[in-house]
């Protein structure tokens, strides 16, 4: 639960990379390398404001649908991500179907969460229906990612888009319109300044 009206846990929904790109004269797949630099802006920022806990969209399975140059240019940015925050310090754990050969090899190893800074949960090639598909085995396969308390979603869409829905029940749903290579630190800010002002009764 959030604290000092700060949440604990935070979702980013970092959308709009193929329409930056698009609006620049570039090829759909090459807006996903212009997102490294603003996730680890944001990542800072979590770290320096006392968050807790992230989680990140990365891609999802039916991300995987698109072309394959998409594909691999949406597959590379996440490991580079991933490696870089971990290089950071982060406690990284990467969510996602790590038996579809869509789901990056060398990432495999961070299934299990590695580090001991603040949380980092990153979904590769994750979907909702395998998440809840393991609790016909005992538990949701997302079991180690805890409630969130506010998603931040850019791009302007207005949906979860499957984002771990069962941590999502309770969480207040802040909009940028800006594509998300056009991150600026005052978007978050904004989103914090937003997320004091709810009255978060949990339904009470």
């Amino acid at each position: 639960m959030a604290r000092k009206n700060i949440p604990l846990h935070v979702g980013f929904i970092p959308d709009g990379n193929r329409r930056w790109a698009l609006n620049r004269g570039m090829g759909k797949e090459d807006g996903y390398s212009f997102g490294i630099d603003p996730g680890l802006s944001l990542y800072e920022i979590c770290r320096e404001q006392g968050i807790v806990e992230a989680s990140i969209y990365c891609f999802t399975q039916d991300n995987t649908k698109r072309p394959d140059a998409q594909k691999r240019a949406f597959t590379d940015a996440s490991v580079a991500f991933a490696f870089e925050i971990a290089r950071r310090g982060a406690a990284l754990l990467v969510v996602g179907d790590e038996t579809s050969a869509q789901f990056p090899e060398i990432l495999k190893t961070f299934r299990i969460r590695r580090g001991s800074g603040m949380k980092v949960n990153l979904l590769v090639n994750y979907g909702w229906e395998w998440d809840l598909a393991g609790l016909k085995n005992g538990g949701l396969r997302s079991s180690d990612v805890s409630r969130l308390d506010l998603i931040v979603r850019w791009g302007g869409g207005r949906r979860l888009s499957g984002f771990l829905p069962v941590q999502s029940v309770y969480a207040d749903f802040y909009i940028r319109d800006e594509f998300w290579p056009d991150f600026e630190p005052r978007h978050f800010d904004e989103a914090l300044s937003w997320f004091k002002r709810q009255d978060r009764t949990f339904g009470g």
